[in-house]
């Protein structure tokens, strides 16, 4: 069973399973973050923080059966982690999403992040691990008030490419949702009814869920 705080991931990091190894994400990855790769991850493919990982469904998980819900089961029934389900939503794939959606995020309570193939995962793995250190950042700097206006200072233009990267948000709404919350920390806790009145429902919803 791996819990939270067992897995020791260095700031800035992501450890991977030995498995991916060689593969595309793997390849697209290498560059943009720092990936380090480790046996004895078991069921995980990649942690992206001592208390948060990530399952990777593909196309042909989805195709072969049912291992991959023997897999979300035991990660959900073994593990304290955050657990986010990438899924490979394809043409082929397509027919079993739904089925998948619902046991993932209604029965399991586990965040489901769609994408079309490995290129977009590493996009969108980069992405996560920008904004978990800018959010991660910004506690330190909140909690230190002698930090807090050189950080704002140099952390504006990151923070704001950094929120730009929600599903959903694009310039403008970035913009008014950093007026409104002032700080990834404050857009993090915000509540779905808070988010509503900046940006609508159903960009609000997307928000909270990421």
């Amino acid at each position: 069973p791996v819990t939270a705080g067992s897995i020791v991931v260095p700031y800035g990091h992501v450890i991977g399973n030995e498995k991916w190894r060689g593969s595309e994400i793997a390849q697209r990855l290498q560059g943009k973050i720092r990936l380090i790769f480790e046996d004895g991850l078991g069921l995980v493919d990649f942690h992206l923080s001592n208390r948060t990982c990530i399952l990777y469904i593909s196309e042909a998980d989805l195709v072969a059966g049912d291992e991959f819900k023997r897999r979300l089961v035991r990660l959900r029934n073994t593990s304290s982690l955050e657990v986010i389900v990438i899924v490979e939503r394809t043409q082929i794939s397509d027919q079993y999403f739904l089925a998948v959606q619902k046991l993932v995020v209604l029965e399991l309570g586990m965040v489901l992040l769609p994408v079309a193939n490995q290129g977009e995962a590493s996009q969108l793995i980069t992405q996560l691990v920008s904004f978990m250190l800018v959010r991660e950042q910004s506690k330190d700097h909140n909690s230190n008030p002698f930090l807090r206006k050189q950080c704002s200072q140099l952390a504006e233009p990151l923070v704001f490419r950094t929120v730009q990267q929600i599903p959903g948000v694009g310039k403008t709404k970035a913009l008014l949702l950093l007026q409104q919350f002032g700080s990834i920390h404050r857009l993090c806790n915000a509540s779905v009814k808070e988010l509503e009145l900046v940006v609508g429902q159903t960009v609000a919803q997307q928000i909270y869920s990421f």
